[in-house]
């Protein structure tokens, strides 16, 4: 990590009164640093014991409050316990900033990895250690579009009225807002005005409010070492009452198959033998038995709103607020959602 990145001084974190009450005993003698996105850091948090736990922090590039991001999914997590959605336990959650210069939570460390890249040992090896997982990915979204928001306390964490409808202008706005930047309106999108008119020509009859984690993809998942499954699903910040089936969508963004636009790449390897698109939507049905005539609605929606979200990233980069090359990147693969959003667009 660079000397430049946000760091926790561990005199002070050891002095929080919060550190009682996390399991394990003794001061924390050492956090080291964990693979992480661009808008929060982790740490493995050793005690003397050796208990270790997950502490997690705002990065350099956080895209909205911090306090805010951090308080909404200390409360998620919170009402998740008990569910059948696998997600790390909560401890502790501190939004003063005074304790370590940002607010943070502490959380259990899960035994499993990031898919993304080279898959390890069996993953690698077995076909049908890939396609279990696939489904049970699908089947951990499920898991949580089943939770009953008013029942575990969520009522309230979003506005649900006239969601279907809200979703496009939305983003529309977005996008419009990063055009006060000259170099990103030489270099967005064309296909933006097509994908918005096609969403608000073709939206669903109906909608089904639940809890939507809102970027359920391979960055905020962790697989299991030991059986294809599904070990947590990870980073909360996002989450929010909206259609589940935007979560399934949001997970296919991140799938390949034939017919795809030329030019993406898996992000995990091996990819050969992975179910398709079509496999995971009738597994996802058969499992909630939601209606998903409409689904190709909400993939498109999914890529509109991803990639968004990826030109606000490019949008800060060019503003000197984020890494210029992190932020190109990011942009290029907001190219490619578009163009996935396109070809989605000429099926119907």
């Amino acid at each position: 990590m660079s000397t430049a990145e946000p760091v926790v001084d561990l005199d002070r974190l050891n002095q929080w009164p919060g550190l009682a009450g996390l399991p394990g005993d003794g001061p924390v003698e050492s956090l080291t640093p964990l693979k992480g996105g661009a808008q929060n850091l982790l740490f493995t948090m050793r005690r003397a014991d050796g208990a270790e736990l997950v502490l997690r922090r705002p990065g350099r590039y956080s895209a909205q409050s911090p306090t805010s991001a951090f308080e909404r999914e200390s409360r998620v997590l919170t009402a998740l316990a008990g569910t059948d959605v696998p997600h790390p336990r909560l401890y502790a959650s501190c939004l003063d900033d005074s304790v370590i210069g940002a607010p943070f939570s502490v959380l259990e460390k899960i035994d499993g990895f990031m898919p993304r890249g080279e898959l390890p040992g069996r993953y690698a090896a077995d076909p049908a250690w890939r396609r279990a997982v696939s489904f049970d990915l699908v089947a951990s979204a499920a898991a949580l579009g089943s939770v009953d928001p008013d029942a575990v306390g969520l009522t309230g964490l979003s506005r649900t009225e006239n969601w279907t409808e809200r979703q496009t202008p939305r983003y529309l706005k977005m996008l419009e807002g990063y055009r006060e930047n000259a170099e990103y309106r030489e270099n967005e999108s064309p296909a933006v005005a097509r994908v918005a008119e096609w969403l608000q020509k073709n939206p669903p009859p109906t909608t089904h409010i639940g809890v939507v984690h809102g970027d359920l993809q391979f960055a905020n998942v962790m697989y299991a070492h030991d059986a294809p499954k599904v070990a947590g699903i990870v980073d909360w910040e996002m989450a929010a009452l909206g259609d589940p089936l935007l979560d399934l969508a949001w997970i296919l963004t991140a799938w390949r198959e034939e017919g795809d636009p030329p030019g993406g790449t898996p992000q995990m390897q091996p990819w050969e033998d992975m179910p398709s698109r079509a496999e995971l939507v009738a597994h996802y049905a058969e499992l909630t038995g939601r209606d998903v005539a409409y689904f190709p609605w909400f993939q498109v929606l999914a890529c509109f709103r991803l990639a968004s979200l990826l030109e606000g990233s490019y949008f800060r980069a060019l503003d000197g607020r984020m890494n210029r090359r992190m932020g190109d990147g990011l942009h290029a693969y907001a190219g490619w959602i578009w163009s996935l959003a396109v070809r989605l667009t000429e099926r119907d």
